[in-house]
């Protein structure tokens, strides 16, 4: 079974290109959706977030309030490795369960989306790595759109995240989404057909 992990930073296009794979019948493993997944109310991740970084972080119906999470989280280098900490030991966990699933059931090539890859070690499991990347005026404007963030939230996210020059680095292929969508599949089609 080859593994192909695929990472880039908040904005770059990840989940449009997770979304073509899924389309074209690939195994996904999304790390952003076991995230979501081990924080609904009452979870025990939830709980630690709480102990950790406070109760304002939950909404009155007990659920996560991302943005105010996000505010405390991203506010230093502290305080994202705590929300780090929390998170990727039971987010790895989970994928390696599923990688373990798709390997009985004979699965020959699974992608790991994961915008913390390299940080979560999960690069050393990759056999190859894809990384997506846009101009970074791009990709602030597409978090905005999404999440309703501000240009300053953004770029202090930005800021904490692994530099272009060290994802690149490591990468094995580097995918551009800054122009249209057929231009991101054809990048894809051109790997895809070198498998």
């Amino acid at each position: 079974m080859r593994i192909i992990g695929l990472t880039g930073g908040i904005g770059s296009g990840k989940s449009t290109v997770s979304n073509y794979l899924t389309q074209k019948g690939f195994a996904i493993i999304d790390a952003d959706k076991i995230a979501r997944e081990i924080v609904e109310p009452e979870s025990e991740t939830l709980f630690k977030l709480s102990e950790c970084f406070g109760s304002n972080i939950l909404n009155s119906d007990g659920s996560l309030n991302r943005r105010a999470l996000a505010a405390i989280a991203f506010s230093s280098e502290e305080q994202k490795k705590k929300l780090d900490d929390i998170m990727l030991q039971e987010i790895i966990r989970i994928i390696n369960e599923k990688i373990e699933y798709y390997h009985t059931t004979g699965e020959m090539l699974i992608f790991i989306d994961a915008p913390l890859l390299f940080e979560a070690g999960l690069d050393q499991q990759s056999h190859e790595i894809w990384v997506v990347d846009a101009e970074d005026e791009l990709r602030i404007e597409r978090v905005i759109r999404r999440d309703g963030s501000s240009r300053e939230e953004v770029l202090s996210r930005m800021r904490k995240q692994m530099s272009r020059e060290e994802q690149y680095k490591r990468a094995d292929h580097v995918l551009n989404n800054s122009a249209t969508a057929e231009a991101l599949y054809a990048q894809i089609d051109k790997l895809l057909d070198m498998k």
